[in-house]
């Protein structure tokens, strides 16, 4: 394989948030951007026939409405689990690397302790259920050739997230009420994104590597900072408790992930949530709303 700033690649679902700012990381390199329209990963002839040329290919696409999941799971189904599995199955033919991204979701969320990379999963949701066998189906299909990246709380500058339902909030109510009983490591996409980068570069083996920013934070935290460095009063926010919030679908009261992967691929884990959040603001990514 030539070197890796000369490998051709590919990124699935470049429209999405994490996709577009994957395809702006990736600017300097050869990269191809299909979105969903462009390929639908639930074909296998397509994904295969897309596959071909390819040194690298990098799966954003993904079926992520958790609480429609729960009555559509075959249609999550299709995208998640059978779209990784047919993606793995064209890198294998091909002899290319697959990144497939993944989530907190396949776990329980009851832990309270960062969940390893090797921890079973335990999928409470149809969402988490798919996800999760997109893991095992990819890695079935081609075990030498996917990195499993999973990840968690994800917030940019493109696509619907939390951080800008916030800001918007922000400008159109005098107090939100935010859950205190959910914990996780909010992740801003551009991190992500580098870190694939670094991944690949530094020849990371196969295997499952957990794509969050550090440290940990309830949803409540997280708004707190939010409106902080986009400059609103934190008081407006207010704790409750995620019970007064029904859902069809479960979410997991802990969702913290270790890195240990990363510190044994001699590739530096993401840095701190709360530095990422900063740096998001400061670059334009974030602006009060």
């Amino acid at each position: 394989m030539s070197a890796a700033s000369e490998r051709r690649i590919l990124v699935v679902g470049s429209g999405g948030m994490l996709g577009t700012d994957l395809m702006a990381v990736l600017g300097d390199r050869d990269v191809t951007g299909l979105t969903r329209t462009q390929l639908d990963v639930t074909d296998a002839t397509a994904a295969l026939a897309a596959v071909e040329g390819f040194d690298v290919v990098i799966n954003a696409a993904a079926y992520t409405r958790v609480d429609d999941a729960e009555s559509d799971e075959a249609t999550a189904y299709a995208v998640n689990a059978l779209g990784a599995q047919n993606l793995a199955r064209a890198t294998a033919a091909h002899g290319a690397t697959l990144v497939q991204f993944s989530t907190d979701y396949v776990f329980d969320g009851h832990a309270t302790t960062p969940y390893a990379e090797n921890a079973a999963r335990d999928p409470r949701s149809a969402y988490g259920r798919t996800k999760a066998e997109g893991e095992r189906l990819a890695v079935e299909a081609d075990p030498t050739g996917v990195r499993i990246v999973r990840t968690a709380w994800l917030y940019g500058e493109h696509g619907s997230n939390f951080a800008k339902t916030m800001l918007r909030l922000a400008a159109e109510r005098d107090t939100v009420d935010v859950v205190t009983d959910q914990v996780g490591q909010p992740t801003w996409t551009v991190d992500l994104a580098h870190q694939v980068v670094r991944m690949l570069d530094a020849g990371a083996p196969a295997g499952i590597y957990h794509g969050t920013n550090s440290g940990q934070a309830s949803w409540y935290d997280f708004a707190r900072s939010i409106f902080e460095l986009g400059g609103h009063d934190p008081d407006r926010v207010k704790p409750t408790e995620s019970a007064l919030f029904v859902r069809p679908a479960p979410r997991p009261s802990y969702s913290v992930l270790g890195h240990d992967a990363w510190l044994a691929a001699a590739v530096e884990p993401p840095r701190g949530w709360r530095e990422a959040l900063a740096a998001a603001f400061s670059t334009g990514a974030l602006g009060a709303q």
